[in-house]
């Protein structure tokens, strides 16, 4: 029987991924882009992938950063996966010795397949709502229709995905995997012990 898998995302304490990990989840998620509000320094990350029990997979998000800051997070900080959610071209984002999930910001007409193609060094390519401006943790699902069958790559559906729906989006897309981030949050970052619980129910 396939099952799905769970990353949480935006990880600001050692706790909620200890937590996390304990309670099933096959992956955690540290931001490395300043301009969010789950922005982690070194130190921090370094300190919670310390804490982590074995088999737990760490995957460090970037945004359009410089190469050399990506490199610089990689001799500090031991990442398992890399998550580029810019605009970052398929060679920058197969130039670092870790092998790297593509986000894609679901717009209109978007083609989810032609893009697939496009990154075909990625592992999966992570599907997340479109928000002017924001570059994903927006809380807003994106339309679910717009996800077509049978692409090359592993998906992971993300974009406001809580406790209360994500039953219906493995469902309706069984995807690979789903993310997580603020649909289990009690505040900004900071990851609520009873929402991470009954959402890997619903999964």
């Amino acid at each position: 029987m396939l099952r799905t898998r769970v990353k949480i995302c935006g990880i600001t304490r050692p706790q909620d991924a200890v937590f996390a990990a304990n309670i099933g989840v096959d992956a955690i998620g540290l931001v490395f882009y300043a301009k969010s509000l789950r922005a982690v320094e070194i130190n921090q990350a370094q300190t919670i992938i310390q804490q982590l029990p074995p088999f737990t997979t760490t995957v460090g998000l970037f945004v359009d950063a410089e190469a050399n800051f990506v490199q610089h997070i990689l001799t500090k900080v031991p990442l398992d996966i890399l998550q580029f959610h810019g605009e970052e071209t398929p060679d920058y984002c197969a130039s670092f010795t870790r092998p790297y999930i593509k986000a894609l910001r679901m717009r209109p007409n978007i083609d989810v397949k032609q893009y697939a193609k496009k990154h075909i060094q990625a592992q999966a390519l992570l599907l997340d709502s479109y928000v002017k401006g924001t570059k994903g943790g927006t809380g807003i699902t994106f339309d679910w229709q717009q996800v077509p069958t049978n692409i090359s790559k592993p998906i992971i559906i993300a974009g406001g995905l809580t406790p209360n729906n994500v039953a219906q989006a493995i469902t309706k897309l069984q995807p690979y995997a789903v993310d997580v981030s603020g649909g289990v949050e009690s505040t900004k970052g900071i990851k609520d012990t009873e929402k991470m619980t009954v959402f890997m129910q619903g999964v």
